[in-house]
């Protein structure tokens, strides 16, 4: 899917609630308790989510890891309906997980001590590693959860904010 969507807006498919199960996350620090925060915000400021087998939202999603291999998302409507569970291996997220962490801390580092070009191409690295991971999540979903490209990408932080350990 592109960044386009094809759903009615009429229909109302977007996450309105977002719950992290806290048994879900790792100990974290401050600084990444509020990245975690802002990614909510952000997803819920501006998203497409539809599952494929509802007719319309919006909805609320709780999100969990259950042994440390699969994405849980468990969604139901605001009314209280049940939309059901969707599960997703993250198995083959491991690479871009690793990479992307791995690349974040080079970034970081490289704020106190590079020059303005060498931290732009780190970014611009650490931009493409994202992008590559939101493909994967949106390519895994796509036969039960439609989402555009920006949710793809807040969805996929907050992936990352389920694996990240201080």
């Amino acid at each position: 899917m592109n960044d386009e969507s094809n759903i009615d807006p009429a229909e109302e498919h977007y996450i309105s609630e977002l719950h992290i199960d806290d048994e879900s996350l790792p100990v974290s620090s401050v600084e990444m308790q509020h990245e975690r925060r802002v990614a909510i915000f952000d997803l819920l400021e501006e998203n497409v989510f539809r599952p494929l087998d509802s007719p319309r939202g919006p909805y609320l999603v709780r999100l969990s890891l259950a042994d440390g291999k699969r994405l849980i998302i468990d969604v139901s409507r605001t009314n209280g309906g049940d939309r059901g569970e969707y599960k997703l291996s993250l198995v083959p997220f491991r690479r871009v997980i690793k990479d992307y962490f791995m690349i974040c801390e080079n970034y970081h580092n490289a704020i106190r001590t590079s020059t303005s070009a060498q931290i732009e191409a780190i970014d611009m690295g650490r931009r493409g590693l994202h992008n590559e991971g939101s493909r994967m999540l949106t390519d895994g979903l796509r036969n039960s959860i439609e989402v555009d490209f920006n949710t793809s990408r807040r969805l996929f932080t907050l992936i990352c904010a389920l694996h990240r350990r201080t």
